[in-house]
């Protein structure tokens, strides 16, 4: 099998901007949220069944417990080992996931729309999410867990390079 012909080699270097370091902390927290109303579903079920220590209630509890740790206290550290973004003056590059993986790379000529997102726990920890809308059927590109500093220049840098390119952004 051979490789494919191009015109000229290009090299994929993965973007080289990290999130904010309380990105974990952010991903922790809303993990955590995501949880309580499992565990509290498994309480009223223990109090409607009237048999806390049965084996279905134990088993369900400690799998849950398990699958709660591990998310909470494994997942953001893994998630940030993978993520990281760069805008550059033709693209907004980005990676992210943890246990499937993604790469976005975005054509300036392409935005349509760039917003900031700040959700209650974003702003308790001054953080904030900045969304690249392009012309894609992929979807936007998310930068996630940004300081919120860094988050404003990053939507000031896009607006303005935006500004500049002439393409039809479809």
């Amino acid at each position: 099998m051979s490789t494919p012909a191009f015109s000229s080699p290009v090299t994929m270097a993965d973007p080289r901007w990290k999130p904010s370091s309380r990105a974990p902390l952010l991903w922790a927290v809303n993990a955590a949220l995501m949880w309580i109303p499992v565990f509290v579903a498994q309480v009223v079920w223990a109090v409607v069944d009237g048999a806390w220590t049965s084996w279905p209630h134990v088993t369900v509890f400690a799998a849950s417990a398990a699958l709660a740790l591990a998310h909470v206290l494994v997942v953001p550290g893994w998630r940030y080992r993978v993520h990281r973004w760069e805008v550059s003056d033709t693209a907004v590059y980005t990676r992210s996931g943890w246990f499937t993986q993604e790469r976005r790379i975005a054509p300036i000529s392409r935005v349509q729309t760039v917003d900031t997102e700040r959700g209650p726990v974003d702003r308790l920890l001054g953080l904030a999410t900045v969304t690249v809308t392009t012309a894609s059927s992929a979807g936007a590109v998310r930068i996630a867990a940004l300081d919120t500093e860094i988050a404003d220049a990053t939507v000031a840098r896009l607006t303005e390079i935006a500004g500049r390119n002439r393409g039809d952004a479809t």
